[in-house]
């Protein structure tokens, strides 16, 4: 982790987040089985950015990009690549993000020097804190989960199609980030699926906490945006068409105007003149609520609003009866969808 991170560590209240299960093998552990070598498919790249994406580096132009201390970067541009130039330290955006679908163009150096996690090493870390680890895993024999596309330290890839050096390879990651209450406990763990070189590695993957070298965090609250970052591991990994699609946050929630009806409270023996049959549909009392059976095994749950009008307590739909002088449904208009179903009661 780097001292951009570490910085913004030491300045939080940290609160105790609740604790996900690990792996039961050690981190970085030899003996754990590395994942089968495979051939990746052909890609066509560069792969194109979508119309929505924001696109971090199109091969020319670094100003999104900022180091640790905040002052412009010193990768170096060269042939469409920004390059990691060793000693000049990890690079993250000046922007933060949460949810994302994010692309990642990188390609180990060549020659091919050192060996395990000393050759083409770098990574990407979404929000600073969880890394997608960049590997030299080319007939480079490493810990399981410290090779390329691995989870860093938690998860490795389930199989390993990387390229030779030189050649350039993807990453296609969606990350959904973890979920905090406002008083800092961890509601949902964060999650990650990655694709490698068009190949599926992790699926919907949940994470046990930030990823670090030696040891396993725990998640400690933080923003809902944070920086992307891409390390200097001293190694010189090229990146290019880099770009990422910011995923909604959270469903919207709807607005109160579409749930506002008031509710009313109807007495046992006036739902009872409901209970009856429709057509092909049935309606019953179940104590103080009325249930109404359309389809399959399920009778759903109507909510009163008026003698005449039940809306679906859980679907976006509603039913108005056709009552008589006495009050006793005829008849029965299913809405739902922009339809109108009708139907009449039929006599038991």
């Amino acid at each position: 982790m780097t001292k951009l991170f570490l910085t913004f560590f030491a300045g939080m209240m940290l609160v105790p987040a609740n604790a996900h299960a690990q792996s039961p093998w050690k981190q970085h552990d030899m003996n754990r089985q590395r994942p089968p070598v495979m051939v990746p498919p052909v890609q066509s790249l560069p792969v194109p950015a979508p119309a929505d994406a924001i696109v971090l580096f199109d091969g020319t132009d670094v100003s999104l990009w900022e180091d640790e201390d905040g002052a412009p970067t010193k990768w170096e541009v060269t042939d469409g690549a920004m390059v990691s130039v060793g000693g000049a330290g990890s690079i993250h955006t000046k922007q933060g993000f949460g949810d994302v679908q994010l692309h990642v163009e990188w390609a180990a150096p060549v020659p091919a020097e050192g060996s395990s996690q000393g050759r083409g090493n770098s990574g990407v870390y979404l929000m600073g804190l969880y890394e997608v680890q960049i590997l030299d895993s080319y007939d480079n024999k490493t810990y399981a989960d410290g090779q390329a596309a691995a989870i860093y330290g938690q998860y490795p890839p389930t199989v390993n199609v990387s390229r030779p050096p030189g050649e350039w390879q993807t990453f296609d990651i969606s990350f959904r980030a973890p979920r905090f209450d406002v008083g800092g406990r961890l509601l949902e763990a964060a999650r990650m699926t990655v694709v490698h070189n068009g190949v599926l590695v992790h699926n919907n993957v949940e994470l046990a906490g930030p990823t670090m070298w030696l040891q396993s965090l725990p998640y400690e609250p933080h923003p809902d945006r944070l920086p992307l970052m891409l390390q200097d591991h001293r190694n010189p990994v090229r990146f290019r068409n880099v770009w990422l699609r910011e995923l909604p946050q959270d469903e919207p929630q709807p607005a109160a105007a579409a749930y506002g009806e008031p509710v009313v409270t109807l007495t046992p023996d006036v739902l009872d003149r409901y209970v009856g049959r429709y057509g092909r549909w049935t309606v019953r009392r179940d104590g103080s609520q009325l249930m109404m059976h359309f389809y399959g095994p399920q009778f759903l749950e109507l909510v009163p609003h008026s003698t005449a009008k039940f809306s679906l307590a859980h679907t976006a739909g509603h039913v108005i009866f056709d009552l008589d002088d006495a009050g006793v449904p005829q008849g029965v208009t299913f809405y739902y969808g922009g339809e109108e179903i009708p139907a009449w009661r039929r006599e038991e």
